[in-house]
């Protein structure tokens, strides 16, 4: 059932969770991406200029083995950049397609209504309790004086 003081704009506007996750997740996501992007072409670039290398002091193995175990650290690294970014982008779209708020907030001023109302009436029986057992307490005092 609508609610006739609910405008056409605030059924269509997205969920504050929603807006906050997006305002998180695309910064961190694209970052992500930025230095995937960085990480390769430095790899790349690196690799370009160190091959001519190669040729010339191929005698030396050790540092043609250093070059090339860099190379593939930085393989590696851009791909798990890149990796890790489409993975907090699919959560983030994930995230948005289920998350749907159940509670209105007619509902949740119920809810809070609801709840301050029995921690009033627990609050109400606990006073009771002590109030009865002071007045046991007072009357076997007195039985014992006597």
């Amino acid at each position: 059932m609508e609610e006739p003081h609910q405008t056409r704009k605030e059924k269509n506007s997205p969920p504050a969770s929603q807006v906050l996750a997006l305002s998180i997740l695309v910064p961190f996501g694209a970052t992500l991406l930025f230095l995937a992007g960085i990480t390769l072409t430095a790899t790349v670039t690196g690799l370009a200029v160190t091959a001519p290398l190669f040729v010339i002091f191929s005698p030396v193995l050790f540092p043609a083995t250093l070059v090339i175990g860099l190379a593939v650290v930085g393989f590696l690294t851009s791909g798990a950049f890149g990796v890790t970014s489409l993975s907090s982008f699919a959560s983030m779209a994930n995230y948005l397609r289920r998350s749907r708020l159940p509670e209105t907030l007619q509902h949740a001023k119920w809810r809070a209504q609801e709840i301050v109302g029995q921690v009033a009436h627990k609050t109400q029986g606990a006073g009771d309790s002590e109030e009865s057992t002071a007045v046991e307490t007072g009357q076997e005092a007195q039985s014992e004086a006597r």
